[in-house]
């Protein structure tokens, strides 16, 4: 009789292997016994590149076998001779508990051994078809060893969720017409612990602090950079060795559960960043795990990534397909993340992505689409869909490769969707410019409402923004003290009152003056002086703005929501748009000055008649600004401008941004 404990639930049935023959290494003093966690459907699908919960499967799991706590181990490795279970518990012997593999030719080694339990440090020792001698972590381990340690640790998902209200309610804060505001974070440079600031928070830690945070700032969602296990920090978890097992510097699995429950309590939603384009070549990990290309490509033009000297999954290849499709629904379901954001998908895309001419394979029709990539990230979506039909997929896609947010079955990759890097990139140029040159450039603004409806486009400043010697993004901002500071002001408004949802880098909410730097805390001594803390209130009051006004939000990825009001002011520099709602009443209208020089008086033509209320301005005094506000409502005259019927006269602030909104008309 064998049974599974430790675990919340389990579909799991337990069925004796057919024996296979003990490797004759073994054979004297092997404790193991030949059960098995798999059917003949599991084997299926595996091998048809359709099992997508092979984390029920694959690895170690606690089971009791007749009264008897043990462990049932599994792993593929195809091209093995001989394949052992080695660890504290047996002193590192590599002949004493063997594994058998399946009659079934599927390349799975499994067995349960006794009297090994949760905590328990392994890895597999594997004597590959070419005489190679391998020690190798658990592809499917559930935790880690803290680097620079690496072996895996026999754990659970058990975790009692207190999240039932958020899951019920989700849907609708996910949704496409919803406002999506994401705080990305480093869990390990977030915050460290000020009498100690090398030693990591935990998970826990973390929680007391961050969990308020973000409630305070009004995000909607946090976006975690890779919290799956990485030997090397210096990679901030996009090398990831462990794709099944939460980075230990900052504790168990089921401590990030609290942190990720600790934040669906306080309304807020979980993005996971999700890592398929490559892994290390760590002796430990992956990389020719069973002595051969297994995982990846044998051919190092589609196997080997030049920018980042790691290795490309062999999407070809259906056991590793459903590796990866199961690694991205195990977030989803152990970890109740709310969705992934999946890295350097442009990288998956193109064959030539970073290659020289003859360094590249064309596909079966001369072409330099990866296909075989293309389909896994279609069923990928599929997948994830199908089964959280509630939860977000993003991509970080920089080409314009067609349909990235665009379901399958009109021909997209089925992701809901897509980090919009060239506004970014034009955004940040337009602004690093000085103001008195910025007339030249507006089509550095207004180009992205070209295609800004092509995709469901996320507004990103990232990471990947505030490093390398880029500078922080108040640090791009030209001109003085208070200029820069205003700058960075009517930047984050330009994104909030720009169609598509938003994502904003930790530091960045109160304008982080150094660069990022993964190995030590966010400089949080900055918001004692008040242009940090105006900037810190600006995020707030934009966040308020953003979740309180429908026209921001109810056709964020239609060209219903977006009205050019005035794009030809260049001599002055100043540009003018409507947002709109489904309820016309709720429109709003933007009106950005992008230079230090206050327009008084300043004739806006309007969408609707009636009386307009500021209810934003950037310039406000609580922000650090000069104050230049429109205190009053300001009933707009029968004079036609900007190509409208109706016009109102506005003061517009110094390198400021003023948002109106229609005056509701009183009843009589």
């Amino acid at each position: 009789m064998a049974k599974s404990i430790g675990k919340k639930k389990t579909n799991a049935t337990i069925e004796p292997a057919e024996d296979a023959g003990t490797p004759v290494a073994a054979q004297s003093v092997n404790a193991v016994e030949t059960i098995s966690r798999f059917t003949d459907f599991d084997i299926h699908l595996f091998r048809q590149g359709k099992h997508f919960k092979l984390y029920e499967k694959l690895g170690s799991h606690v089971m009791e076998v007749n009264g008897v706590v043990g462990t049932y181990f599994a792993v593929w490795a195809p091209n093995a001779t001989y394949l052992s279970v080695v660890g504290n518990f047996n002193g590192w012997n590599h002949g004493s508990h063997s594994l058998a593999p399946r009659w079934d030719s599927s390349g799975i080694w499994e067995g349960w051994i006794p009297n090994v339990g949760v905590g328990e440090v392994y890895k597999y020792y594997i004597i590959s078809s070419n005489g190679q001698h391998l020690e190798k972590s658990d592809p499917f381990a559930l935790w880690c060893e803290v680097a620079p340690r690496t072996a895996s640790i026999v754990w659970d998902t058990w975790y009692e969720w207190e999240d039932s209200e958020w899951m019920k309610v989700r849907k609708e804060k996910n949704k496409l017409n919803a406002p999506i505001s994401v705080y990305e974070v480093h869990l390990g440079s977030w915050q460290r612990d000020p009498s100690d600031p090398e030693r990591h928070l935990t998970y826990k830690e973390i929680a007391a602090s961050l969990v308020p945070y973000v409630k305070e700032m009004g995000f909607t969602h946090v976006e975690l950079m890779p919290i799956m296990e990485h030997p090397y920090a210096p990679s901030w978890g996009y090398q990831i060795t462990g794709y099944f097992s939460c980075s230990s510097r900052m504790g168990t699995p089921q401590e990030l559960m609290y942190l990720i429950d600790q934040l669906h309590q306080a309304g807020i939603g979980v993005y996971m960043d999700w890592v398929p384009s490559h892994f290390p070549g760590d002796a430990h990990g992956l990389f020719r795990f069973d002595g051969t290309s297994l995982y990846e490509h044998e051919d190092p033009r589609k196997g080997y990534h030049p920018d980042w000297k790691s290795y490309i999954f062999n999407y070809g290849r259906n056991e590793v397909r459903s590796f990866l499709i199961s690694n991205a629904i195990f977030w989803l379901d152990r970890y109740h993340s709310d969705g992934l954001r999946v890295d350097a998908v442009a990288s998956m895309l193109y064959l030539d992505y970073s290659r020289k001419h003859g360094e590249w394979i064309p596909n079966e029709f001369g072409g330099r689409e990866n296909l075989e990539a293309i389909s896994l990230l279609r069923e990928m979506n599929v997948a994830v869909y199908t089964e959280f039909p509630d939860i977000q997929t993003i991509a970080e896609e920089s080409t314009a490769f067609p349909g990235v947010s665009r379901p399958v079955f009109v021909g997209g990759l089925g992701f809901g969707m897509k980090w919009m890097m060239g506004w970014m990139n034009d955004t940040l140029k337009y602004f690093e410019k000085d103001p008195s040159f910025r007339k030249w450039h507006q089509d550095q603004l207004t180009f992205s409402l070209v295609y800004a409806f092509s995709e469901n486009f996320m507004l990103p400043f990232s990471h990947d923004e505030v490093v390398y010697g880029k500078k922080s993004l108040i640090n791009k901002m030209p001109g003085d003290e208070w200029q820069r500071f205003a700058n960075l002001r009517l930047m984050f408004t330009y994104m909030f009152t720009h169609p598509g949802t938003k994502l904003m880098f930790m530091g960045g909410e109160f304008g982080q003056t150094s660069e990022w730097n993964f190995q030590q805390s966010l400089d949080w001594h900055l918001l004692e002086h008040a242009p940090h803390k105006g900037i810190r209130e600006c995020v707030i009051a934009l966040n308020k703005l953003y979740r309180e006004e429908p026209a921001l939000f109810d056709y964020s990825f239609s060209h219903d929501g977006f009205e050019w009001i005035d794009t030809q002011d260049r001599e002055n520099s100043v540009l003018v748009y409507a947002r709109k709602s489904t309820d016309p009443a709720r429109n709003v209208i933007v009106a950005l000055n992008l230079t230090p020089v206050p327009r008084k008086n300043y004739r806006v033509g309007v969408i609707s008649e009636g009386s307009w209320q500021e209810i934003f301005n950037s310039d406000a005094e609580a922000f650090g600004g000069s104050g230049i506000i429109n205190y009053d409502p300001v009933t707009a005259e029968s004079h036609q401008w900007h190509g409208k019927a109706h016009s109102l006269i506005l003061d517009l602030p110094p390198l400021g941004a003023v948002v109106l909104k229609k005056v509701a008309p009183t009843r009589k």
